[in-house]
């Protein structure tokens, strides 16, 4: 059985309401979108739902998420992460906050869905029932700052001839940018909601949330609901209201097919590494030092065949690969300077050798700028083969099963998964199947999953939860 890292995984589950895209923000382009907000139906009453899954963590100044600019930098509206990875709700008028909460709790895993939901009823006498925050399905109740409304505070979200924004501070700092995705995004003007509005606990699994058709809601006059699934126009508004966000630097290739219904592998944010530079939802990775950095993937397996590509950026150092996640986390990046150093580490080095626990060897041909490195894990007889756009090296066979032809044996009997490493300005975009790049030939898998540039082998898959779910890794 498959190993998945901790967070949601309502993904690997069948059945329910299925969420076709997401949209992925890259802060180093400073993506976002913008919508000037018209005469609201009820400033006192809204709901913010969003599913959100995280690039780059404990960034300074903090992750913006949606925003009202006021004008100036004391009147505004805001969610996002603070430097300490906290969740933050905020609003000021001037001189004094409005709204101020800050979770106890951090949100750090790169690997998972969250859904964030912000309901919002002023009138409420009580004044922790005035904003009432959501995560999962749970409400957060925990907060290390808890500034509450006034009763019938209007609010600065949702005010008519405000500027409204998605993935960047309201008031243009851009080193808060987001860096990750964005799914099924809602905005309620005016009406009561509940959580149940826009999700559901899974009846065969009742800890994990899943999302559900928003389509029927009452949007309210500025009310509006993203699905992003119009490449050519991702700020498509799909509420009915045409209320249409203008997009700042997204493009067609920031659609994306990770979702909170099918979660795809990345390169995991948080493993320690000091000199690689992530970006693109954490699937393009660079490092401009001359010392080696190594980072493994968000998802690990134990059994099932699994297929990846490498888009080499620069023929500079390139050593990629996979590596037993045990090892990876215990010995970090002391011992896996890169992915063939590493105790349990197969690694295939741009000059051709192959690379095992620190042991190179001659092993295939070079490869270098804008070549495809195609890499097939197959856990079940545990070995490892390399393609060269679609060559697979020393006449290697992934399909051979047992008798391993042309395949590099696993050092370990561990928990794999797919790894990278870099130096000297290499840099590499990585394709588990969602790719941050645009193929030639999009080639999904047996199971319909995944966007390559050359159809993975016969029987290998895509990294994803529904592939998890549905073959058992």
């Amino acid at each position: 059985m498959p190993l998945i890292l901790p967070g949601n995984v309502a993904s690997a589950l069948g059945g329910g309401f299925e969420v076709a895209n997401s949209c992925r923000f890259n802060r180093a382009d400073d993506s976002y979108m913008s919508r000037t907000f018209g005469t609201p139906t009820n400033r006192k009453k809204f709901t913010i739902s969003f599913w959100l899954k995280r690039g780059n963590v404990t960034v300074s100044n903090g992750v913006a998420l949606f925003g009202s600019n006021g004008g100036d930098t004391s009147t505004f509206g805001t969610v996002h992460f603070n430097p300490h990875d906290d969740l933050v709700i905020g609003a000021a008028n001037g001189s004094s906050d409005v709204l101020n909460l800050i979770t106890d709790r951090k949100f750090r895993d790169v690997g998972a869905w969250y859904h964030i939901c912000y309901i919002v009823d002023s009138t409420q006498a009580t004044n922790t029932n005035r904003v009432k925050l959501y995560v999962n399905g749970i409400q957060e109740t925990s907060f290390s700052t808890s500034t509450y409304p006034s009763e019938d505070e209007e609010f600065l979200f949702n005010m008519g001839t405000k500027v409204h924004t998605i993935g960047k501070y309201p008031y243009g700092v851009d080193v808060l940018s987001i860096d990750g995705y964005i799914s099924e995004f809602v905005f309620i003007d005016g009406t009561t909601t509940s959580i149940t509005d826009f999700g559901e606990f899974d009846e065969d699994s009742p800890t994990i949330w899943k999302p559900k058709d928003v389509s029927g809601l009452t949007f309210g006059n500025n009310g509006f609901y993203l699905d992003f699934e119009d490449s050519g126009d991702l700020g498509d508004d799909e509420s009915g209201n045409t209320n249409d966000w203008t997009e700042t630097n997204v493009a067609a290739t920031d659609q994306a097919t990770d979702t909170p219904t099918n979660n795809f592998c990345t390169l995991n944010g948080v493993f320690g590494v000091s000199n690689q530079t992530l970006a693109e939802g954490n699937l393009k990775v660079t490092n401009s030092t001359t010392t080696w950095n190594f980072r493994p993937a968000t998802i690990g397996v134990t059994a099932g065949k699994w297929y990846a590509e490498y888009k080499i950026s620069t023929t500079n150092y390139h050593l990629h690969g996979v590596c037993d996640l045990q090892y990876a986390v215990a010995q970090g990046v002391n011992s896996y300077t890169n992915v063939g150093f590493g105790t349990g580490g197969v690694g295939y080095y741009i000059d051709g050798e192959k690379y095992i626990a620190g042991t190179n060897s001659s092993y295939g041909n070079s490869y270098g700028d804008g070549e495809i490195l195609g890499i097939a894990l197959d856990m079940d007889n545990r070995k490892v083969y390399f393609a060269i756009d679609n060559t697979w090296q020393n006449s290697g066979d992934p399909t051979s099963g047992a008798t391993g032809t042309g395949a590099i044996s696993l050092p370990t009997t561990g928990t794999y998964t797919f790894a990278e490493s870099v130096r000297s300005g290499g840099s590499v975009e990585v394709n588990f199947g969602n790719p941050p790049y645009a193929n030639s030939s999009d080639a999904a898998d047996a199971n319909g999953y995944g966007a390559f540039e050359y159809a993975p082998p016969s029987g290998f898959l895509s990294l994803c939860t529904k592939n998890l779910g549905s073959d058992g890794g």
